[in-house]
C-alpha cells in the first residue's frame, strides 16, 4: 500500500502474472528463491519511490497459514 493505504498491486499465483517468465529471468538475476511452474507462490516486480512501504498478507478465501516476504533491489543495470 502507499501512504494513502491504497493498494499499489496485488498477486496470486505468480504463474498468472503478465509476464512469469520476466519474473523468473528477474528472481534469478537477484539470488532470489525460484518457484516451480505450477506452484501458488504470489510474486510481483514493482517501481516504487524512495520511502517507507507496508506488504499486507492475507490468505485465500479467509484462509491461514504462514508467510515469508521476500524484498530484493533490481540492479538498472542487466
Amino acid at each position: 500500500t502507499d501512504s494513502t493505504g491504497q493498494v499499489i498491486m496485488t498477486n496470486d499465483d505468480w504463474g498468472d502474472a503478465p509476464d512469469p517468465e520476466a519474473l523468473r529471468h528477474i528472481m534469478q538475476r537477484v539470488g532470489a528463491f525460484s518457484l516451480t511452474d505450477g506452484s501458488k507462490d504470489a510474486a510481483i516486480i514493482a517501481v516504487l519511490p524512495p520511502g517507507a512501504h507496508t506488504f499486507q498478507i492475507t490468505g485465500k478465501n479467509g484462509g491461514t497459514g504462514i508467510a515469508l516476504v521476500e524484498v530484493y533491489e533490481i540492479p538498472d543495470n542487466p
